[in-house]
């Protein structure tokens, strides 16, 4: 694909990638920085994009895993359940009773795979790939069934706290 025609293709399409990294990071400078990362790693292979269609592909597809990789950078703080216990002196509003609630959501809404990956992950301290090794599954999968238990956790919890 020729300079001119990758940089109609961008012309053309930027409020859509713009409105797309912008939904997705909701910060526009973040959304902006996206973008302009996006067009910079397509353009050394401008040569072997052969049209349009190609190009807007790879352009959405470069995009939306910058806006994830820029999300992953925030890093949401979690705290692993044995330091919510250590807290537990210092926090007057955690009670055993919501531990003990914690503990029955984990027992009665996890899968039993979930669960064995938040004990080996937040008890026995073991990372993501050994677990994912020893129970023959790819880390990726490993994170996405701990990611999983955890908002399931959370999601309970919240609800049963509210009634």
């Amino acid at each position: 694909m020729s300079e001119e025609n990758l940089i109609n293709v961008f012309t053309t399409l930027r409020k859509k990638f713009l409105s797309m990294a912008s939904y997705l990071l909701n910060n526009e400078s973040d959304a902006d920085d996206a973008l302009q990362e996006t067009f910079c790693r397509l353009w050394p292979r401008r040569d072997r994009i052969e049209s349009q269609q190609e190009a807007e592909a790879l352009a959405t597809t470069t995009l939306r895993n910058l806006c994830i990789d820029t999300l992953r950078k925030r890093k949401i703080t979690t705290i692993p359940i044995e330091e919510e216990h250590d807290q537990q002196e210092e926090s007057p509003d955690w009670t055993e009773e919501h531990f003990r609630e914690i503990e029955r959501i984990i027992e009665q809404e996890l899968t039993p795979l979930q669960k064995e990956i938040l004990h080996r992950k937040e008890y026995n301290d073991e990372t993501i790939e050994e677990i994912a090794r020893d129970l023959g599954m790819q880390p990726t999968a490993a994170r996405m069934q701990l990611s999983r238990a955890r908002k399931k956790i959370r999601e309970c919890y919240q609800r049963r706290i509210q009634e």
